[in-house]
């Protein structure tokens, strides 16, 4: 059960108590409240977890202070969207805000590797106007002998060009609870000059006792990237262990599955299911198009395989971009076949734009058309729905 409290109520106030007083006398019941980010206003939600299903909803809706009761599914009870009008998460992170609606670019390399050439992708990106990039520092890999990344060695001097060149956010993979440590002691070291989203790589998808770790922290959002080889419910369970554990700044990424149906990309792209993430949970959705595409190939239209993946993600809502970018591909350490050029940074960003352009229209023309099948009664009732 959630119950959404009315707007700028005291959470520590006598009406919340009151709620919580008549919730606790039900056995087995325990509560967290939560602020929600919406897309208009914060929503304070009062989750009630337990045998709820002998909580009548008359008593709770008549309490003051209570704007709404809603009973949620067994799925995904933290992260689910369970009725169209529950409010979407979103969260301000370092001076950005993610949620349902934004859109964010977080482009460079997938392996720190060498000071100038971050520093050089840093500085592509400050012209361009992108303050969100990737970088990985720490490398889980196949084969045991490839380059595992710099580690916390690097750490330093990335968070101190991310600083110059105003990188307010990192995307970075973590593979173990103490690489979150390393993290945060070398960011309060530098003096805090970026931030870092904790990314749950493809292989650590399962990884319970890491999912647990990063959900109880709440200083970084997490950026969860979809098992290479697990359905859709089985990684939004694995959200939901993040979400359980206290943290909800997450971010849905869809970075392909792995299947020889998808030659001769590496993965078969599953970019069509970014409406899905939308419709079954409140988190923001991204889509890695270099790791699902995994070569560099044009089509005889002139566009890289991976502009094309990355507008299919983009046309279907996607609020986040993770691409790969390396001064010089051919002198990786990672991955290099499938990174981009700083050449092709502008072209992409502009690509980018103008599918995002086409989304938006898109998305005006179809609440349009759902506003003239409403009866008219029933039409002002559901702008504020659709502008959310």
């Amino acid at each position: 059960m959630i119950i959404i409290l009315k707007q700028d109520l005291d959470p520590h106030g006598p009406e919340v108590k009151r709620i919580l007083d008549v919730l606790h006398q039900y056995e087995g019941i325990t509560t967290r409240l939560s602020g929600i980010r919406g897309t208009t206003r914060t929503v304070m939600e009062l989750y009630v977890i337990g045998p709820t299903a002998h909580i009548p909803d008359e008593e709770i809706q008549a309490l003051p202070g209570v704007e709404k009761v809603i009973r949620v599914s067994k799925k995904y009870r933290l992260i689910g969207r369970h009725q169209e009008e529950l409010e979407g998460f979103g969260f301000d992170y370092n001076g950005l805000h993610f949620d349902q609606d934004s859109f964010h670019i977080f482009a460079g390399l997938c392996a720190v590797d060498t000071r100038e050439n971050v520093a050089r992708i840093f500085a592509a990106l400050k012209e361009m106007g992108i303050s969100t990039s990737r970088m990985g520092a720490y490398k889980p890999r196949t084969n045991p002998y490839s380059f595992q990344g710099h580690g916390k060695k690097c750490l330093p001097w990335l968070f101190e060009l991310a600083g110059k060149y105003n990188i307010r956010c990192i995307a970075m993979e973590v593979t173990k609870e103490s690489h979150i440590e390393e993290i945060r002691q070398a960011l309060e070291e530098a003096g805090r000059p970026t931030g870092i989203m904790l990314q749950i790589g493809t292989r650590n998808a399962q990884n319970f006792e890491l999912l647990k770790a990063v959900g109880q922290q709440d200083e970084f959002p997490v950026l969860y990237k979809r098992g290479m080889g697990i359905t859709i419910e089985e990684a939004l369970n694995a959200c939901e262990y993040i979400a359980s554990e206290g943290n909800r700044n997450i971010i849905f990424c869809l970075r392909g599955v792995k299947t020889n149906l998808g030659d001769p990309h590496r993965n078969l792209i599953d970019f069509g299911h970014v409406p899905v993430i939308k419709r079954l949970t409140r988190l923001p959705v991204c889509v890695d198009p270099t790791h699902s595409v995994g070569i560099k190939e044009w089509a005889p239209d002139g566009i890289l395989d991976i502009f094309h993946a990355a507008a299919q993600g983009i046309i279907a809502g996607a609020n986040m971009i993770l691409v790969e970018f390396h001064p010089r591909p051919e002198e990786a350490l990672c991955d290099g076949p499938q990174a981009l050029t700083l050449e092709e940074l502008p072209h992409f960003v502009a690509d980018m734009a103008l599918v995002r352009e086409a989304y938006l229209r898109r998305k005006d023309l179809a609440a349009r058309y759902r506003l003239k099948a409403w009866a008219p009664g029933q039409a002002e009732g559901r702008k504020e729905a659709l502008a959310r």
